[in-house]
């Protein structure tokens, strides 16, 4: 599909590149090359690039931070729609409210927060994520995560039409959300906070980024947590009491710091990184009866 597939000069607009590699647009630093990646700086540009793929019959892959994410060491065969550069716009509304364009980071969404005194964005300052991919996945941390302060979502179907959704719309649950079922791209949303103080507020967010640093091995690239947390267990203590802290293949292993995480220690492929996680996988549900479920997205 994607070689075959000539975008050159269809939207001339809109930023393309050919044959990207991945591995600058991931926090893995892994990836083959992209055959077509847009780059739209506007709502109404990504609703463009929908509609031609639409027309084309192709489903594009989106891109927030690519902080979840694991690329084939081959590449992607196909059409890339990124949300980097959609990140102009963050706004105050009725005083306790964010609006907040998807290509926005959450550390710069938290400290816009912050600054205006407002609370309940403190678990999201340390997460290496875009406001789009947190929603999708609801991505949380220390007991907060993004369905507890979303009020409603703004989002492109596959035609490029704009469409409104509630966060009770969004079908949130665990690490998921109607977005991971649907091809369906997140360009906006608003946030509803609290007042609060803002030494206070700073405080909590600066003690959750020191425990990140003191537990979590951020000296190296990965995607943060490998595998979704089982019912009732927590995933590093499993892989640890397995054994399993320190395994290697290739450039990738489980991190001896934080064992709930695999990481590129210097030259990693996607190979080497799925291959230590069937190991941990097998390993696991052979000591334990439990299934470890991914919750890295691996894109091939």
């Amino acid at each position: 599909m994607g070689t075959r597939l000539d975008l050159r000069g269809r939207l001339p607009q809109v930023e393309l590149l050919e044959n990207e590699p991945m591995a600058r647009h991931t926090t893995f630093r892994i990836g083959g090359p992209a055959r077509w990646m847009f780059l739209p700086r506007t709502a109404g540009q990504a609703g463009e690039v929908l509609a031609l793929c639409h027309g084309l019959g192709v489903v594009p892959f989106f891109l927030g931070n690519g902080s979840n994410l694991l690329v084939s060491d081959g590449g992607y065969d196909g059409v890339i729609l990124s949300t980097a550069k959609l990140e102009g716009d963050l706004a105050v509304e009725e005083e306790t409210a964010i609006r907040v364009d998807s290509g926005v980071s959450l550390s710069r969404l938290a400290a816009f927060a912050a600054d205006r005194g407002l609370t309940g964005l403190e678990f999201a300052s340390g997460i290496p994520g875009s406001v789009g991919g947190a929603v999708r996945m609801n991505a949380g941390a220390y007991g907060g995560e993004m369905s507890q302060v979303l009020e409603w979502v703004d989002y492109l179907d596959e035609t490029g039409t704009l469409h409104r959704a509630t966060a009770a719309d969004c079908d949130f649950s665990y690490r998921r959300s109607i977005f991971c079922k649907r091809p369906w791209l997140i360009t906006g949303a608003l946030l509803r906070l609290r007042r609060g103080v803002e030494a206070e507020i700073r405080g909590e967010m600066a003690e959750l980024n020191r425990r990140r640093r003191e537990k979590q091995p951020l000296e190296y690239p990965s995607a943060g947590s490998t595998f979704k947390r089982p019912q009732e267990y927590f995933a590093a203590a499993l892989i640890e009491e397995c054994g399993l802290k320190g395994l290697q293949v290739g450039g990738a292993q489980v991190s001896e710091k934080h064992s709930g995480f695999v990481i590129n220690r210097g030259g990693a492929t996607c190979a080497d990184v799925l291959a230590l996680m069937d190991q941990v996988r097998a390993r696991v549900l052979d000591r334990t009866g439990v299934v470890l479920e991914p919750e890295v997205e691996v894109l091939k």
